[in-house]
């Protein structure tokens, strides 16, 4: 397992290349142990993830040939070891049932993450956080404060070294300069009703309006608010004799399972961006 690596790339596309990757690989000692490509005709891109074993080399020495390889093709790529778990640092507001899904599934070894940091703006969640033995940092925010607070923020996210930031229903707009720091590995959900119910109590607003489907979409953070590249939805079907709490109750299980999909997948390494869309590779 500590030889194992994940490759992800993308380039224009030509003839050839998924030979000439197993081609480099099965020169400086790899295995293909799984692979997936895609090409993507509108755009004349072509994308591909291969997870490799390979004892002969170190991590540093295949980024130097891999870099090498990847020139003529233009390629944008990046390589992961497989048995290094993403860094990531979750916020949070007084919503907690992402939070507390992400932390069981964690603790539980299903998502390959190591939690270094819970950050909210109310203090709700002080106590989860502690239980499974993650720091948490209470940083309130107001509309005068808000330059120093997610400074601070940063500050903690760079300290921490994270790779990804998970925003578990933390109910604060980023600003634009946070939006291009956390850009390409900060993850945000949201409830399915946008654009249409806006603000305070979207499910009471849903309900009122007789909606038949309610979900939830994750997507990475852009300067856009809930624009971002969508990595991953779902729904679930209501009717007239499901009450406002049964319809709250059944978002947020759906939020928290879309959610913990589509940061399994980025942790995994399975998400490739293309421009204002993704690739997965499930």
């Amino acid at each position: 397992m500590n030889h194992t690596y994940v490759l992800t790339l993308s380039c224009p596309d030509r003839p050839g290349i998924v030979h000439a990757v197993s081609g480099f690989l099965l020169e400086h000692g790899g295995n293909i142990e799984e692979a997936a490509q895609y090409n993507d005709h509108a755009t004349g891109l072509f994308f591909m993830r291969v997870q490799f074993a390979c004892a002969q080399l170190t991590h540093d020495d295949l980024r130097l040939h891999l870099k090498l390889f990847a020139e003529p093709f233009s390629m944008q790529w990046s390589l992961h070891p497989l048995a290094e778990p993403v860094r990531t640092v979750i916020f949070v507001s007084k919503e907690g049932h992402c939070l507390n899904d992400l932390l069981f599934r964690w603790k539980s070894g299903l998502l390959p993450l190591d939690i270094r940091a819970i950050i909210s703006n109310h203090r709700d969640f002080y106590q989860l956080a502690a239980s499974y033995n993650v720091p948490f940092h209470h940083i309130p925010v107001t509309a005068a404060t808000k330059p120093q607070a997610e400074a601070r923020q940063l500050e903690i996210i760079q300290s921490e070294g994270a790779e990804l930031v998970v925003l578990a229903r933390y109910m604060q707009v980023l600003s634009d300069h946070l939006c291009r720091e956390l850009s390409g590995k900060a993850i945000n959900i949201h409830h399915s009703f946008l654009p249409s119910f806006k603000g305070a109590k979207p499910y009471y607003q849903a309900h009122d309006r007789g909606v038949k489907l309610i979900g939830a979409t994750a997507h990475y953070v852009t300067a856009d608010l809930d624009e971002g590249p969508i990595i991953e939805q779902d729904v679930a079907r209501v009717d007239h004799t499901d009450a406002v709490e049964d319809l709250t109750a059944r978002g947020r299980d759906t939020e928290s399972q879309v959610l913990a999909r589509a940061v399994k997948w980025h942790s995994e390494h399975r998400v490739l961006l293309n421009g204002h869309k993704t690739v997965v590779f499930k």
